[in-house]
Formats: structure tokens, C-alpha cells, sequence
């Protein structure tokens, strides 16, 4: 089946088998290693991607149902070189050990973030209950997200993606566009 998605500012036309998971497109045929494969059962949350601007769990949507959506992944955070404020505020916190959960982890805070720009504790471990760490005891991440939020400028959640992918279509510096 035909699918053409926008990945980080990207747009790409691929044939894929109808059964193909959006993780392993992204992994597999665009080179998105970034998006994590956990569990494969969408329990652990490290595949988490946003898909027209909200998070999903990659791995329990089929590649063909992301047709015509904009997909940003952790690789299409960052910004003229600059880290995303939840990316920075993850380092400054030192919110992970292994490593493994903080892509998706990422992704479901400035998720979170969209819909509450100042939230409190609870409110931080209730918008990750999804997302798994198996190292950190979510201290340091909780505290991360809290951080992020201070330094958030309004529009910095996903409609900032959309906006920036917009603008880079408009301003035609959308690369490539992959058939196969």
C-alpha cells in the first residue's frame, strides 16, 4: 500500500505492507532508530511519537493509518541546533540512566506540557503513567518535566511542530521525498 507522511519536516511516499507498525517504518525504512521498540504491546511507552501533534504509542499504530499525517520523532525535536527545552531540561536534571525510556518519555512530556503548561507533581506522574523506566525511580524525570515547564515559552508543545513543518514546507526546504 502507497502512504506518504511528513517526518520531522520531511515528506516521504513509500510502499508498505498493510500490517507493517508505524515503529518499524520509522526505524526500518527512514532510519528513525530514536523511536524506541520496547514492548511491542504498547506498554511501555519508549516507541512514543506525536502524530498530528499528540502523542501515540508507535507500536499500536499500523504505518498506513499515519497516511497524510505529520509525524515528529525525537530526532525532529531539536531546532537549528538547539535542544528542545524538555530535551535540555532532561540533561540539566539528569532524567535517565540507561537511556531507553527518555525518547519517549520526551515525547509524552511535551505532550503533557501542551495541555498543562504548569503542573504540579501528581499531575507529571499522571500524564507519564504510560511510560515506563525501569532505572530511575522518575525523581529525576518528574523533576525534568516541572523544569521544562518553567522554561517553555508558549507554543514551544506539538502545535510548535506543526507550525515549524508548515513554515518549512511553505519555505521550500523540504529535502527529499523517497519513492520506492
Amino acid at each position: 500500500m502507497r502512504i506518504t507522511v511528513t517526518v520531522d519536516g520531511t515528506a516521504y511516499t513509500d510502499e508498505v505492507e498493510p500490517r507493517t507498525l508505524l515503529v518499524h517504518y520509522l526505524r526500518e525504512r527512514l532510519g528513525k532508530v530514536g523511536t524506541v521498540v520496547g514492548c511491542d504491546t504498547s506498554n511501555c511507552g519508549a516507541c512514543t511519537v506525536h502524530l498530528d501533534g499528540h502523542s501515540v504509542k508507535s507500536c499500536s499504530v499500523l504505518a498506513v493509518q499515519a497516511d497524510g499525517c505529520e509525524i515528529t520523532t525525537i530526532e525532529g525535536l531539536s531546532r537549528d541546533g538547539q535542544l528542545h527545552p524538555v530535551q535540555q531540561a532532561f540533561h540539566d536534571n539528569h532524567a535517565l540512566q540507561c537511556g531507553f525510556c527518555t525518547p519517549g518519555m520526551i515525547m509524552q512530556a511535551i505532550d503533557l506540557l501542551a495541555d498543562d503548561a504548569d503542573p504540579d507533581e501528581e499531575t507529571v506522574r499522571n500524564g507519564l503513567e504510560g511510560n515506563l523506566c525501569r532505572c530511575t525511580g522518575y525523581q529525576n524525570i518528574v523533576r525534568a518535566v516541572r523544569d521544562a515547564a518553567s522554561r517553555m515559552e508558549p507554543g514551544s508543545g506539538p502545535e510548535a511542530e506543526q507550525v515549524a513543518e508548515q513554515t518549512s514546507v511553505a519555505g521550500g526546504s523540504r529535502a527529499e521525498v523517497r519513492q520506492s
